[in-house]
């Protein structure tokens, strides 16, 4: 399966009112297993994360609800394409390398 480096994802932002280190693990593992998200960083010591995710597949409320128990508040959101998601991803040697 090839997917559009122009294909738009959704990254929301977040604030956790309720999590931990091993809730916040576990949360994560959870949505890294599902194909329709493609990045999740919940980080339960900060008690703040992102997902990026493919809200063509996977709708908003879907999501809030599978992160519900962790109490999100949304504090930050903008549309990426894929293209960017991974460029986003390399290391600086990389991103330098190919300038």
């Amino acid at each position: 399966m090839s997917v559009s480096p122009d294909k738009r994802l959704t990254r929301l932002e977040f604030r956790f009112r309720n999590v931990d280190f091993s809730r916040g693990s576990a949360k994560q593992y959870e949505l890294e297993k599902d194909e329709r998200v493609w990045r999740v960083f919940i980080n339960g010591y900060a008690k703040n994360g992102f997902v990026v995710f493919d809200e063509d597949a996977l709708p908003r409320e879907e999501l809030l609800k599978k992160l519900s128990d962790l109490e999100p508040e949304i504090t930050g959101e903008k549309k990426i394409t894929v293209g960017e998601l991974i460029e986003s991803s390399y290391s600086w040697n990389n991103v330098i390398g190919k300038a």
